[in-house]
């Protein structure tokens, strides 16, 4: 059967697709509600998945535990970057993101004892201990898909993910309609008017952040059950850019567009390389995978000059300073 038409290719798209849904909603609160341009996103992602690969087999504590404590160690990590620099101007913040990001990223590099360094998880206290991480997930999948009466662990995957993105819409599209969101909105637009009128801007600006965070690390666990063994390439700024992609593409401050640009992303990104009909199939796997970061940046080009509000977006939420 063609790769294309196989229901296990399109599982793994939608699951890459549910992943960069919880991803980039981390960015809509930062970026479309908030205003802030956290340029380093993809550090959060990282925390999560090392802090539970980590825990997992270094401690033997459990998998659902350890993925708690990597929430919280992102949150912690999300506090610790907003204290000192959220005070700075947008640019100048957006540059310490990128840094911090890249601390993260190198840091993961060159602590070979503690991440495994380049070789990442598959060389995380040796390939014993490393496939016992594996196991476990596995046999967590297993159950799962017995229990959902699923034909695949990739659909059971599928499931999984899409389940938290749908809960983690719902609750963010109630907390963006609370009082808590139209103060993001109002510090969005004009920061001054709002602390004229008594709004502590620093403290929901750091709310914000950690709330990303939160999502980013959510991200970064499903990013590691679903492709078991990562490294720090998997954690490069360029991930960041493919949450404002994603954003821009369904429409800043529309918390339910985000899915939609995931899944339009998950098709270019995921889908592409392993398409094998024209004009796909002139180029070989390797040219594909580059093409499809071509196409996303034409994607992004148009999307800039002829509706920059996005698919689903309004021009009247581009009032950012």
């Amino acid at each position: 059967m063609s790769t294309v038409l196989s229901g296990e290719f399109w599982a793994f798209v939608g699951v890459v697709a549910g992943i960069y849904t919880i991803f980039g909603l981390g960015v809509q609160v930062q970026f479309g509600y908030t205003g802030l341009l956290n340029f380093g996103h993809v550090a959060f992602m990282a925390i999560g998945a090392y802090t539970m690969a980590i825990l997992t087999v270094k401690t033997g504590i459990g998998m659902w535990a350890a993925a708690v404590i990597a929430i919280g160690v992102s949150i912690l990590a999300g506090l610790l970057l907003g204290l000192p620099t959220l005070r700075l101007r947008a640019d100048y913040f957006a540059i310490t993101t990128i840094a911090f990001s890249e601390i993260v990223r190198y840091v993961a590099l060159n602590e070979d004892r503690l991440t495994g360094g380049s070789q990442g998880t598959i060389n995380l206290a040796g390939a014993g201990a490393a496939a016992q991480y594996d196991e476990s997930w596995q046999r967590f999948q297993t159950r799962a898909q017995a229990w959902l009466h699923l034909g695949s662990k990739d659909v059971t995957m599928l499931v999984l993910v899409w389940s938290a993105a749908l809960v983690l819409l719902v609750l963010l599209h109630l907390a963006v309609r609370s009082p808590w969101g139209r103060v993001l909105r109002s510090i969005r637009e004009d920061e001054d008017a709002a602390a004229s009128l008594g709004k502590n801007v620093f403290s929901y600006k750091l709310q914000s952040l950690a709330v990303g965070a939160v999502l980013g690390a959510v991200a970064g666990l499903f990013y590691a059950w679903q492709f078991s063994f990562f490294s720090p390439d998997d954690f490069a700024p360029l991930v960041t850019f493919f949450a404002y992609t994603i954003v821009i593409l369904g429409g800043t401050a529309r918390t339910w567009a985000v899915p939609v640009g995931a899944i339009l992303f998950g098709v270019i990104y995921a889908g592409t390389r392993f398409f094998d009909f024209p004009p796909f199939s002139y180029f070989d796997s390797a040219d594909r995978a580059y093409l499809r970061l071509a196409v996303i940046g034409v994607i992004l080009i148009a999307l800039m000059a002829f509706r920059p509000q996005g698919l689903f977006g309004k021009r009247d939420e581009m009032v950012l300073e």
